[in-house]
């Protein structure tokens, strides 16, 4: 093995109030080190333990002076620009000499793509792939929501390339907090499109608060129209396809490999409407469980309102 290869994995997520959205993180994490012949650890960056200066703090404690970071993100907003950044840079300041390669968000990514292919066809039930049921089917993927118009916008991409040859009849976007349309808006958008069929899809990696109103914004929906059959898909999960897309992560990282998305980046492009982003200091959240204050938001994954938009993702931006 060479010198490379001996760096330790670190993933940061940004944690849930959820117990069995901390689980499936844990037994994520179980499975990296599995498969890697290297160490592993992660933490969340607020709202639930193991926190992020634990698992930093564990790797030191074993030698290590160089990580590998790979954000535990699907797309590229306010965590994996600058919360998750500005938490390692508070690491970097309580271990003197340690270092970090930063590895990008999770998507848009083909293994994503094939995962979420899958949760929507267990979703539609037996004999799913048949090409009549698909092409009568309408997907309504449901993404987090940001402030940040790039992240969104990565959403609407994940959207575009499910409906792109796979033979669904429809893929729509939609979000659950912090940006329009929101649920119940895509799910009648997919009713006057004229399909009798929607699956909703959560584009979200385990358990937690939002993919719980995800569903139960499904089914309020549902039990006012009747006339439709409105099913719910399971989030991406503790999986071999995530792992494979971590592990890639982990060796782009390493290979300097990385490529984030600047040309639309609100921190540093003047996007209409977010001019007031461009340089924006980065300003690290911090866990309740470090010895600096908490902080919160209003509501349970941290987000500001369900249903309007709050305040999210005005940090700054670090490659």
């Amino acid at each position: 093995m060479n010198g490379a290869a001996r760096v330790p994995l670190l993933v940061v997520g940004h944690g849930t109030r959820d117990d069995e959205g901390v689980a499936g993180f844990g037994k994520f994490l179980a499975r990296l080190q599995g498969r890697m012949p290297v160490d592993v650890a992660g933490g969340f960056i607020e709202l639930s333990p193991p926190p992020l200066a634990a698992a930093v703090a564990e790797l030191v404690a074993r030698g290590h002076r160089h990580l590998a970071a790979v954000p535990l993100v699907l797309v590229a907003a306010g965590h994996g620009k600058g919360d998750i950044p500005g938490a390692m840079a508070r690491e970097l300041a309580r271990h003197p000499g340690l270092s970090y390669a930063y590895g990008r968000p999770l998507g848009p990514h083909p293994g994503l793509l094939a995962l979420l292919d899958r949760r929507a066809d267990a979703a539609l039930g037996a004999g799913a792939g048949a090409t009549a049921a698909r092409a009568e089917t309408a997907v309504l993927l449901v993404g987090r929501g940001s402030t940040d118009p790039d992240g969104n916008a990565e959403v609407c991409k994940v959207a575009r390339l499910l409906w792109e040859g796979r033979g669904f009849g429809a893929v729509e976007t939609a979000f659950v907090s912090l940006a329009r349309p929101y649920v119940p808006e895509g799910l009648d958008r997919c009713r006057r499109l004229g399909f009798r069929r929607i699956v909703v899809l959560p584009y979200f990696l385990f358990p937690g608060v939002l993919p719980d109103r995800v569903r139960a914004a499904a089914e309020s929906y549902a039990a006012g129209h009747p006339e439709l059959d409105v099913r719910c898909a399971g989030v991406i999960g503790d999986c071999d396809g995530l792992a494979d897309l971590v592990v890639e992560r982990y060796a782009e990282a390493l290979a300097g490999d990385i490529r984030m998305n600047c040309d639309t980046c609100v921190y540093r492009v003047a996007m209409p409407g977010f001019e007031h982003r461009v340089g924006a200091p980065q300003t690290p959240h911090h866990h309740p469980a470090d010895p600096a204050h908490g902080h919160g938001h209003g509501d349970g994954d941290g987000h500001g309102p369900a249903d309007g938009p709050g305040h999210r993702d005005g940090h700054g931006h670090v490659h």
